[in-house]
């Protein structure tokens, strides 16, 4: 991985990964926007995530009593 980080030496393969690094983490950049409320972003796999509130999904069932939630996290922290 010849591309390193000088923030925090995180190392890339791609010269252009090291660039979206640096730009989200280091510069604040939010670069997607939640077209229902206008929140955004770092990260398009939080934009996803933040977007099935708006589209009342909640994919994520407990198994033992049922309750769906919009995050994998969110089951996990309940199911403790």
């Amino acid at each position: 991985r010849p591309y390193a980080c000088s923030h925090c030496e995180k190392t890339f393969r791609k010269r252009s990964h090291l660039m979206r690094h640096q730009q989200v983490l280091h510069d604040g950049e939010r670069p997607y926007k939640c077209p229902d409320c206008g929140k955004t972003f770092n990260d398009f796999s939080n934009l996803v995530s933040h977007h099935r509130i708006h589209k009342g999904e909640r994919p994520y069932e407990c198994p033992e009593c049922g309750e769906c939630f919009t995050q994998n996290s969110s089951l996990s922290r309940h199911r403790r």
